[in-house]
């Protein structure tokens, strides 16, 4: 199992930590099952986590991130994990970003698969 760090976002660039990442996942299976933990987001975006990360990434980088994946790899499952509905307060952003996450691997898909003739 490989994981990056922020400081190789830093250092690197999203993007290309990004495209190693699915270099990596790819290397054997031809499968992916997608686990998004919502604590990879820095808890000014994700507040409703059990283990908030300070420093990590925005709700933006993790939307594009999702889409990217989606697009690029043979999905087969998805799940989002670490959502803590009790710490999450009244506007409940870390729910909407995972609705979000959600929405944005659906509309990926939706979008691999092209347009339907009626």
């Amino acid at each position: 199992m490989r994981w990056h760090l922020m400081r190789e976002i830093e250092e690197q660039g999203f993007d290309t930590v990004l495209a190693s990442a699915i270099e990596e996942a790819l290397d054997g299976p031809d499968a992916v099952y997608l686990s998004v933990d919502v604590d990879v987001l820095d808890p000014a975006f994700a507040p409703g986590t059990g283990t908030p990360e300070p420093g990590g990434l925005t709700s933006a980088e993790l939307l594009r991130a999702v889409r990217k994946i989606v697009s690029s790899v043979r999905l087969v499952g998805l799940d989002i994990v670490e959502v803590a509905p009790a710490y999450d307060g009244p506007g409940a952003i870390t729910a909407e970003v995972a609705h979000r996450v959600v929405m944005e691997a659906l509309s990926a898909l939706a979008a691999k698969q092209g347009p339907r003739e009626a």
